[in-house]
């Protein structure tokens, strides 16, 4: 009987012991999560400030209006090609003329325009992109209950997530050797709702059923001066055969000295 129950204390006295150095190793148990932060306070990047576009590829269709029917590289289906063929170059953005239709200024086709933007926060879930040429304002929320609900328009409803990447994958535990290093993320923004629009200044289309992705990201040249550069995929069944993907860059200007308000003409 005796022998028992020193048995029964021995195996007790190792679970403890199991159980204290589980307990060193891992940590206390974890506290639940409390609500993530403001879109504003989680940024992996910023974004605010005046940037300018940098052209430094496609000049003949983004610093000029390219004649009526040159859609090259846009994989415009049938009817997206007879659409852009109809292009009436001496009502909307003809060469010298100094006015461009709004169509060109839509969401899908704005940062590819010659134009600087002013990137504020309007609030700590809201994002906002002010164009000088043109005179457009897009909205990008953080937040799903903060979006407006009406018709399509110009810019459209836009819809914005940080993306970082892990910084020591998967597994836990101890990690072991040097901490890791800085890692930075991209802004991912969704955009759908859009009025119809123009994907090139003469007249190259997308429709309302238009589904926009855009990638943001910050990044520096080696003189250290700051840029970011937007990937856009445009899907749209109705006038594509296929995503049309396009990569832009902006430089960051140190104030709005340059800023320039053009508007455009409403089609």
């Amino acid at each position: 009987m005796k022998s028992r129950v020193v048995l029964r204390a021995a195996l007790l006295a190792g679970a403890l012991a199991i159980s204290q150095g589980a307990l060193a190793q891992f940590g206390p148990p974890r506290a639940p999560a409390g609500p993530p932060p403001p879109a504003e306070q989680a940024a992996p990047i910023d974004l605010t400030g005046y940037w300018e576009s940098v052209i430094t590829e496609d000049w003949r269709w983004r610093m000029l209006t390219a004649p009526r029917g040159d859609f090259a590289s846009v994989p415009l289906n049938a009817q997206g090609q007879k659409i852009a063929n109809e292009f009436d170059p001496t009502q909307y953005g003809a060469p010298n003329s100094g006015v461009i239709d709004c169509r060109a200024y839509g969401a899908a086709g704005l940062m590819r325009m010659p134009t600087r933007v002013h990137i504020t926060w309007v609030n700590q879930n809201q994002l906002q992109i002010q164009s000088d040429w043109g005179e457009q304002t897009r909205e990008i929320y953080f937040t799903r209950t903060d979006m407006p609900h009406g018709p399509p328009t110009l810019q459209g409803s836009s819809f914005a997530v940080w993306q970082v990447p892990q910084a020591g994958g998967p597994g836990f535990g101890r990690r072991r050797g040097p901490p890791p290093k800085p890692v930075t993320g991209k802004m991912y923004v969704v955009t759908n709702n859009l009025a119809p629009g123009w994907l090139r200044r003469n007249g190259v289309p997308y429709s309302s059923q238009t589904r926009m992705q855009e990638y943001f990201q910050v990044f520096h040249d080696p003189s250290a001066k700051m840029w970011f550069d937007v990937t856009t995929q445009v899907d749209d069944p109705d006038y594509l055969r296929a995503p049309f993907i396009t990569s832009d860059d902006f430089r960051h200007e140190p104030d709005g000295s340059k800023w320039a308000p053009h508007p455009c003409k409403q089609g």
